[in-house]
């Protein structure tokens, strides 16, 4: 039998049903795995206890023939997921010594269909940022290592990258995260995993610390798309909590991954081929468009055009949002309080302490767009941008099914590259930013190598609620590119 640890999702639920593994035996596994990765970061807080009566009890369940969807199968839970009982720090220590008292819809509908919770991951500060190097917890690091500079640590991606890491790593069998502007689709490029951001509303945001509430999202991070679109399914569901939540039924997404593609159009955007674009990011788009021809779908080229301008779109509309939704940081009600002289001393003093700079840029520049004289000069144009970026989306897919595009510009560079340069870290997103401020759905497949030996993934966009077709795509192109995912616990 194959190790505990390089079993997927989906074959470790069939291993679980039939008997063979107990829950108990899994989840032992991967807690020895995340002592030994230790060094990694990618973990916040580990709940080992928790995670193992969990596993007792689900093999209980499993006994008597009974069980969920994701029974005994131990994951990770980005610390952005209110968990009740447990420490939930946002990656910041603004929220230091913060248990919530009770529990995130998302981690909620998991625990109800039987997952098991090994702890919670690193991520960006708030989710801001894509290298997970802005957490008040210490940057993570990337199992994988390049074949020129083995010796230097690479990012994860952010703002999941602990998440991406400990999937990589082989520390957890799978993990949510949350995307907000490539935040799940990103890392997951960088660690050679599968990140599954699904249509706006798809998944409760209730429970979730917010960084910007019109573009949040939650989704799985798995090894394959299989195991994403099981995951997914358990994550998901309307919450009256949330009025962002959507009521929209999920379509079967285990009878779309038995599909192949043949008769899909698949959409290439003109306006995804940049100036300065790597060689190879554009050499392994050109090969996954023959993937999918070669597979039966017919390739269409299609025209974006406001394309270029959704990365300035998302960085007036985010933080104009983060500004607003961090605003209850104040340290009179939870977490860190650092006292003052007055109040308004108090507040600067807590503030001031307790967000790290990039959190600090992205409130001062959400603070200003959002100010008297600039609301329409800035913000106001920005959400009208928005609603062209999402028309240009409308029209294509009155003529496509699904849209392929690289996930990322680059593979995944050392840690302490790019950290004094804010702009050329935003530039990691601009393959992500699109669908995000469209709601769409979208998925990051590994798909290869750079020549430096770091993986590289492909992104499948669908129309809002059609994760039937993003996942038939993306499958297609997982079984093309036969990429190891295996690979990065060999590596680090």
């Amino acid at each position: 039998m194959a190790s505990l640890l390089d079993f997927s999702l989906v074959d470790a639920r069939a291993a679980l049903a039939a008997r063979e593994i107990s829950s108990v035996e899994l989840t032992r596994a991967y807690i020895d795995q995340m002592a030994a990765t230790a060094g990694r970061n990618a973990y916040i807080t580990a709940t080992p206890d928790k995670a193992l009566a969990m596993a007792e009890a689900s093999d209980t369940r499993l006994a008597k023939g009974e069980g969920g969807a994701m029974e005994g199968l131990p994951i990770a839970i980005k610390d952005l997921f209110c968990t009740e009982g447990v420490l939930t720090t946002a990656g910041s220590h603004i929220l230091g010594g913060f248990i919530p008292p009770y529990e995130s819809t998302v981690s909620s509908n998991l625990w109800a269909s039987g997952a098991v919770m090994l702890g919670k991951t690193n991520l960006d500060e708030f989710a801001m940022g894509s290298a997970n190097v802005t957490s008040y917890y210490g940057p993570v690091e990337n199992p994988w290592r390049s074949t020129d500079a083995p010796d230097k640590k690479r990012v994860p991606g952010g703002s999941s990258g602990g998440s991406a890491a400990a999937v990589a790593g082989r520390a957890a069998l799978a993990a949510t995260g949350t995307d907000t502007g490539g935040s799940i689709r990103q890392p997951a490029s960088f660690c050679g995993i599968v990140g599954m951001k699904p249509t706006y509303g798809r998944c409760s945001r209730w429970g979730i610390v917010a960084f910007a509430s019109s573009l949040d999202q939650a989704g799985p991070m798995t090894r394959t798309v299989s195991d994403a679109a099981l995951m997914l399914g358990a994550m998901a569901g309307h919450d009256p909590k949330d009025s962002t939540s959507a009521a929209e039924p999920m379509a079967d997404l285990s009878a779309a991954l038995g599909q192949d593609v043949k008769g899909m159009r698949i959409g290439v955007p003109a306006e995804y081929r940049m100036d300065g674009m790597p060689r190879e990011i554009d050499a392994l788009w050109s090969q996954g468009i023959q993937w999918l021809r070669d597979a039966g779908a017919e390739i269409v080229d299609i025209s974006l055009p406001h394309t270029k301008y959704a990365l300035p779109t998302y960085y007036i509309i985010a933080p104009a949002e983060a500004s607003s939704n961090l605003a209850r940081y104040d340290g009179v009600r939870y977490g860190l309080r650092v006292d003052g002289d007055s109040l308004a001393e108090m507040y600067a003093n807590t503030r001031g302490e307790g967000f790290g700079p990039e959190v600090q840029r992205r409130i001062m520049i959400g603070t200003y767009v959002l100010s008297a004289g600039y609301y329409d000069a800035y913000y106001l144009k920005a959400q009208k941008v928005r609603a062209l970026i999402r028309r240009d989306f409308d029209l294509a897919f009155e003529t496509v099914d699904a849209i392929l595009t690289p996930t990322a510009p680059s593979d995944a560079f050392a840690i302490g590259e790019n950290e004094d340069d804010p702009i050329k870290m935003y530039l990691n997103d601009v393959f992500t930013v699109p669908a995000s401020l469209a709601g769409l759905p979208g998925v990051s497949v590994p798909v290869g190598l750079s020549a430096r030996g770091l993986p590289l993934g492909l992104q499948v966009l669908g129309r809002m609620f059609d994760e039937g077709s993003v996942v038939r795509a993306g499958r297609a192109l997982e079984l093309a590119a036969g990429f190891d995912v295996s690979a990065a616990a060999r590596e680090g």
